[in-house]
């Protein structure tokens, strides 16, 4: 039957309409000829082949041309939808109310047709035709026993894994009809919250309640379970979760319907678990006021454009239909990566915006200001940094001058620019920080309060000590860890997860706040345009979240047990392997408690003390000269001096300062 079926599938197009039509024209005649046997009877036998040759003439020579002008030999049969069986209806209708129009005009001239045997004719070939070709769509998808058949020579998917999807509506149902084409998985049931489709049959499989689950896998034998829920809140589908986690079954999910209608995926690329549902924290809806005040039909420049936030930043700013969207980035292969993204995206989303990709380095202030200047840049998004702890932990001098001095470098481009806004991506890590990255970050917040403050500064070594006019609105939005970011957890566990384990966890204690991707570019562009100048904002991270505790979940919903010393015999074991250099337990939001609301509910503006400009830029030149000797333990000194709260841990870990000692 398999040989039969690739024979059949490799024929060519002609072939295949060609079998069709002659398939059609044998219906056409078997079922007139049925409806003169069911109107007189079968004792008549063939008389009416005889009797009325003319119809079995007539009635392919209407029906055919009928149903190709329908385009029921352009469809796919093994594609066949309900669009296609609409078609169906309505050629066979016609084509059976033309041969009862040309019955009932040539009937007056010879013998006389019994006008039952147009509805006859009708609904027969209505099945036949119909028929045939689900029956055929059901012989290409290969599983009869899915469908609630049972077919002699037919091969059995019983050694193919079975699954269970959560979700009965429209996506559920293109999963089944995906899975059953693929033949990878077999469907065995559906789950639903709904109690009107409980213990009914929806696309042959049963349905079951969410409180009969244990039931349901002891029934069929399910070992996963696919959600295909993509319409159902965050909150929800974590209690989904929550109750699934407890049972021996792998959990996946379908992709949402954004991502189904923009291409990026296909119903049947199932994929783990978004922890997002796991934190279980709806978002707020963003008020479009806020995005658009900064961005539409302005000239926006994005630095770090490549990296985890920028490139988020860079879709949802060009979906906002700026005039010009600058990409800066350092790395030749991040930008080409997101300029071909955004190009593909373009012409949909905001096709009269130019696009203009730039390599460079924040830290050259001369081209930062020569490429704001010649186009006339409204507002700049500042996301470059080195963000990974214990790298930075160990080229101190290389982090500082990228993340303070890059900083330096674009604020002060922007300000003689005279770029109207300018937003500083920050860190939770910036609060009372116990590493280099994190004081590093606050330093940057605290040059962007102290330019705020001024109304005509003299740039940071300015040869000609020439004051500048401030017109720049200087702006700095925190937040904790984001989903999927180089660097995250997330895709650490799933690769370990794959491979068998262990799961690396650095303490049991340790926590974060985390925050999908999308939803903190979207905040720090509202956050941006809400600003008055100096204005440290910080979005809501919901509740902190225990590693360890998202490590076992995430080893439940892959069908897996954690490995201890309760459970010696679990499929995965976590392992503490002691906190890195500059690594905090808890990771803080806010530095004080002097805090207020803002027009948006997940955004609080919080008021910190920091440096005076003229203070700051004395600083800034001793912290410089000292970077520049390698003399890292008053780096370190200057560091806890200046920034609120710095309390490095353990001994100094950069290469360059180890080289040296260890040499002396």
């Amino acid at each position: 039957m398999d040989n039969f079926r690739s024979w059949l599938l490799s024929l060519s197009h002609r072939q295949k309409r060609g079998l069709q039509v002659f398939a059609d024209l044998i219906l056409v005649w078997f079922a007139l000829l049925m409806a003169f046997v069911v109107r007189l009877g079968i004792e008549v036998g063939v008389s009416p082949v005889f009797d009325h040759a003319w119809l079995f003439v007539c009635a392919p020579a209407l029906a055919l041309p009928i149903f190709a002008w329908f385009g029921m030999y352009r469809a796919v049969t093994r594609f066949l939808g309900n669009d296609a069986l609409v078609s169906i209806f309505k050629a066979v209708s016609l084509a059976s109310l033309m041969l009862g129009v040309v019955i009932y005009w040539y009937s007056n001239h010879q013998t006389l047709v019994p006008r039952s045997i147009i509805f006859n004719y009708w609904w027969l070939m209505l099945v036949m035709v119909g028929g045939l070709r689900l029956a055929v769509r059901q012989y290409f998808l290969g599983d009869w026993a899915g469908a609630g058949l049972s077919m002699p020579f037919v091969t059995r998917t019983s050694d193919l894994p079975k699954v269970a999807i959560y979700g009965a509506g429209a996506a559920g149902n293109q999963l089944v009809a995906a899975l059953r084409m693929s033949r990878v998985m077999v469907p065995v049931a559906f789950i639903d919250d709904d109690p009107g489709i409980a213990n009914r049959v929806i696309s042959g499989l049963p349905v079951y309640k969410p409180s009969h689950i244990r039931r349901m896998i002891g029934l069929t034998g399910a070992e996963e379970v696919l959600l295909a829920i993509p319409s159902a809140s965050r909150s929800r589908r974590r209690e989904i979760l929550g109750y699934l986690e407890s049972l021996a079954v792998h959990v996946r999910s379908i992709p949402g319907f954004m991502d189904l209608a923009s291409g990026r995926v296909k119903v049947d690329d199932l994929q783990e678990v978004d922890i997002a549902d796991l934190l279980g924290r709806d978002s707020v809806p963003a008020q479009s006021e806020l995005l658009e005040r900064c961005v539409t039909g302005q000239r926006v420049m994005i630095t770090g454009a490549g990296g985890s936030i920028g490139s988020e930043l860079s879709r949802q700013i060009l979906a906002l239909k700026p005039e010009l969207l600058l990409l800066f980035e350092h790395s030749e292969f991040n930008l080409y990566s997101i300029l071909s993204e955004l190009e593909r995206q373009l012409p949909l989303s905001s096709p009269r915006t130019q696009l203009l990709p730039v390599l460079g380095s924040v830290r050259n202030q001369a081209q930062m200001h020569h490429l704001m200047s010649r186009w006339k840049i409204d507002t700049v998004y500042h996301a470059a940094a080195y963000k990974h702890v214990p790298m930075v932990e160990h080229n101190i001098a290389e982090g500082l001058y990228n993340n303070v001095i890059g900083t330096l470098a674009t604020a002060q481009a922007a300000l003689s620019a005279q770029v109207a806004n300018f937003v500083l991506v920050s860190t939770d890590k910036a609060v009372r920080p116990t590493n280099v990255m994190g004081s590093s970050k606050r330093l940057a917040e605290m040059i962007l309060q102290a330019l705020s403050k001024e109304i005509a500064p003299v740039l940071f070594d300015d040869p000609d000590n020439v004051a500048r006019v401030n017109k720049t609105r200087f702006t700095m939005v925190r937040f904790g860890n984001v989903l999927g970011s180089s660097g995250s957890v997330i895709p650490l566990f799933h690769k370990q997860i794959k491979a068998g384990g262990p799961l690396t966890v650095t303490h049991p204690n340790i926590t974060r706040y985390f925050m999908t991707i999308p939803e903190a570019a979207q905040l720090v562009i509202q956050a941006g345009s809400m600003g008055q100048g100096g204005d440290v904002f910080v979005l809501d991270m919901g509740e902190p979240v225990k590693i360890a505790e998202l490590a076992e979940k995430m080893i439940h919903l892959s069908g897996l047990s954690v490995r201890s010393a309760d459970n010696p015999g679990g499929d995965i074991a976590i392992e503490f392997t002691g906190l890195r250099h500059g690594e905090k337990l808890y990771e803080e939001l806010l530095i004080g408690d002097n805090v207020a609301d803002t027009l948006h509910p997940m955004i609080l503006a919080a008021n910190e003390d920091h440096l005076a400009w003229d203070s700051l830029k004395t600083f800034l030149a001793s912290l410089l000269r000292a970077l520049g000797e390698d003399d890292y333990d008053q780096v370190r000194d200057m560091l806890r001096g200046s920034v609120s709260g710095y309390m490095p841990e353990g001994g100094i870990v950069d290469w360059i300062y180890l080289h040296h000692h260890s040499e002396s």
